[in-house]
């Protein structure tokens, strides 16, 4: 392990209670190391890093775990418990626990590393040692391999202790058959020995925690038992069942590998061949196809979607967990040779989508509705952005009445403003003809990949063609997105997948979405884009206030997730036409001022009260001020990260108020983004920067207030309070760690 673990990161009696007090009793030795920068921050990631999965594994084990830009180096830290804390294990609670920290952009050769401990872990030798080591340079020195772990099982001879080392020593060096992709051993390099008590012990250890005496069974009963005629190992002269793997998870630094480790000992136990490809954050090597092809079956231990998982298609596969590749690898292994003698295989599904391939493999319905918008939107903006800004320039420089100029292929003067003006107008509004058809097109792109992009695009088409509009898109898209995968389950002969891609789907899939566009519910969709456009017409006085300061909480709730891009792109729509309406361009004008609020009021925090951030926000809080006056409300999230409880609430106050000044006197925008780069296109520009500086000063205040109550916590402390003093105090750096 290199100095990743020194003695001062060992603590073999921590006095922690919870796995919050317990990350943070190692972090705090991290950052005396200088290895970690920012304590909350770096415990923010930590939480977070839990809340997608308990980090507990069976055998009295816990690997919390992150990536994170508030480390500076690969860093681990271990400490032992003698009462136990809970992970969130089923077996109980864990009294090994390791905090891996990994910087955010961190190097393959040290992630793989990391991932050698993680397969070290699934070693009852070398926990057995960790737990009787008697002081932190033993430990230390352990878990870098420059010390072997004494054999510790019952019957373990000179045999064991030699493999011992040698997993240690390849442990050390970062070279795992896996990580490189090795083809499938030799049919007689796989042992198939009877499982004697040594073995049993080990297995029993790694999967369930049970004793030696009940081990015999527990082993005997997951290599054969899930698989009715499942045997232990190949006969003479036979060749032996060969299984092709994937595991991966969240982070891909721990469970990826523990997983693999895992699999690859029971499939010796049983006399199978596994070789496994981890999808770590190290990156990962192929299989090579001749090792799948001859591959009898495939398990998929994962918590992410497996990358290429097509390559698998047509085999007998068992889809899991990464837990349960650790866990239960015995009985998967039994459980895919079962699906293998009943000829139970996958058919050639089609590959996962883009949505499928950034996501997680237990996103609901709902999580994978919100990223198919968000995927149209992310495409739909930098022609939003484009055009609007090439409109809003051809007024500036044309004046008013550039709208009615002609086309500037008949009539163009090199030396006239006009013409420039003109000639800048009309290219916007040829670029705001995609905006439509571009949404449409990139949500139904996000749920089918390649094959909705043509129905996408015709039924965005369509919509612009009926009037429908923004609304009309968005259903167009979701409509040619659902068709598509209809006609993607539909089972077709070999002979025609060939052309399925280039005219079946798309023909097919055109045809039905141009039907249900022109005929079906194209006509209610454009009624209601109409009724959408007389109401804000219509829009004065109170009423104007209210949906201004509303849009200024939506555009500060997730600066820049999915409820701001749902303000933005409402304001967008409304202006993505030839001439806008006054009341869509101080909805504009209200969402952008409102938008600039969260990152210029950090910078002024940062500014005014420098002594409540960390040396990082305030570098940070140095770009704050570009990114704020840019309108990029993105330049507030390490804030809202490091501490939300206090940011996002007091941007959501700032932006409700500079939304609802900004409504109030009027100011309208006809740019759908640039900042204060384009003040001379707003309209009554001077309250709206009094409106803008109001929200930034309540966000501010706000934010220095709430700050500095917290800071009275710490101060307590300095003054005779003990971090580990017992519940009370435990409870209370739990508390701190979420809010953090």
């Amino acid at each position: 392990m290199s100095d990743m673990i020194t003695a001062d990161l060992v603590d073999l009696d921590l006095s922690a209670d919870t796995k919050e007090a317990a990350a943070r009793a190692l972090a705090e030795r991290m950052v005396s190391l200088g290895r970690v920068t920012d304590l909350e921050g770096f415990l923010a990631d930590v939480a977070a890093r839990e809340a997608q999965m308990p980090t507990g594994l069976d055998g009295g084990i816990g690997i919390p775990h992150c990536r994170s830009a508030h480390v500076t180096e690969p860093t681990l830290g271990f400490g032992r418990s003698s009462a136990g804390i809970d992970f969130g294990a089923p077996d109980g609670p864990a009294d090994l626990i390791f905090l891996i920290a990994a910087p955010a952009g961190a190097d393959d050769a040290h992630l793989t590393i990391l991932s050698s401990l993680a397969r070290q872990l699934m070693n009852t030798e070398f926990t057995d040692a960790l737990r009787s080591a008697e002081d932190a340079r033993a430990a230390a020195a352990l878990i870098r391999g420059e010390e072997a772990p004494a054999a510790t099982a019952a019957g373990a001879g000179e045999d064991t202790a030699a493999a011992s080392g040698a997993a240690s020593a390849d442990a050390a060096a970062g070279s795992t058959a896996q990580d490189t992709a090795a083809p499938a051993p030799a049919p007689a390099a796989v042992p198939a020995p009877a499982p004697g008590p040594a073995a049993a012990a080990e297995t029993a250890d790694v999967t369930a925690g049970a004793t030696e005496g009940t081990a015999v069974g527990a082993t005997e009963s997951a290599a054969a038992g899930a698989a009715e005629g499942a045997t232990g190992g190949p006969g003479a002269g036979e060749r032996p069942f060969r299984v092709v793997a994937v595991t991966s998870c969240p982070t891909g630094i721990a469970h990826t590998y523990m997983a693999a480790e895992s699999l690859e000992n029971a499939g010796r136990e049983a006399g199978v061949e596994v070789v496994v490809e981890t999808q770590g954050s190290a990156g990962f090597t192929r299989l090579d196809p001749a090792v799948i092809a001859a591959a009898d079956g495939v398990i998929f231990a994962h918590d992410v979607p497996v990358r290429d998982k097509d390559r698998f298609a047509g085999k007998p596969t068992v889809d899991v967990g990464v837990k349960a590749g650790i866990n239960r690898a015995a009985e998967l292994i039994g459980e895919v040779r079962g699906k293998a003698e009943r000829g139970e295989a996958t058919s050639g599904a089609a590959p996962a989508t883009p949505v499928e391939r950034a996501g997680d493999s237990t996103e609901g319905y709902g999580t994978k509705l919100r990223k198919w918008l968000m995927s149209g939107v992310s495409y739909m903006v930098p022609f939003v952005a484009a055009g609007g800004l090439l409109i809003a320039l051809g007024f500036a420089i044309g004046g008013y009445t550039v709208n009615k100029a002609p086309s500037v292929m008949d009539h163009f003067l090199w030396t006239q403003a006009d013409s420039w003006g003109a000639l800048l107008y009309q290219i916007g509004v040829v670029s705001f003809g995609f905006l439509v058809p571009v949404l449409a097109g990139y949500i139904a792109y996000g749920m089918a990949d390649r094959p909705g992009l043509v129905p996408g695009f015709v039924g965005g088409a369509i919509a612009l063609t009926i009037n429908a509009g923004f609304l009309g898109g968005l259903v167009a898209g979701l409509v040619a997105g659902g068709v598509v995968m209809a006609i993607q389950r539909v089972r077709i002969p070999a002979a025609l997948r060939g052309i399925m891609p280039v005219v079946v789907i798309p023909l097919i899939s055109s045809a039905i979405v141009g039907f249900l566009m022109f005929v079906v519910i194209g006509k209610p969709i454009a009624a209601a884009q109409k009724g959408m456009t007389d109401w804000l017409n219509g829009l004065t006085g109170t009423n104007a206030i209210l949906l201004g300061a509303l849009l200024g909480l939506m555009m500060c709730f997730d600066l820049g997730g999915p409820v701001n891009k749902v303000a933005y792109t409402f304001a967008t729509a409304g202006i993505a036409v030839a001439s806008p309406s006054d009341s869509a361009m101080k909805i504009m004008a209200a969402v952008m001022a409102a938008g600039m609020v969260p990152p210029l009021a950090m910078a002024l925090a940062t500014t005014v009260r420098g002594r409540l951030f960390t040396q990082t926000e305030r570098e940070n809080g140095k770009a704050a001020w570009v990114l704020g006056a840019s309108f990029i409300s993105e330049g507030a999230i390490p804030f809202a990260a490091a501490d939300p409880l206090r940011v996002i609430p007091s941007a959501m106050v700032g932006g409700a108020l500079t939304g609802a000044l900004s409504m109030t006197f009027g100011a309208t925008l006809r740019a759908p983004h640039g900042g204060i780069f384009v003040v001379p296109l707003i309209g009554n520009p001077f309250f709206y920067l009094i409106a803008i500086a109001a929200g930034v000063c309540v966000t501010t205040a706000l934010v220095v207030v709430l700050k500095g109550m917290r800071k009275q916590a710490p101060e307590a402390a300095a003054a005779g309070t003990d971090p580990a003093a017992g519940p009370a105090t435990a409870a209370r750096d739990a508390k701190h760690t979420v809010a953090a």
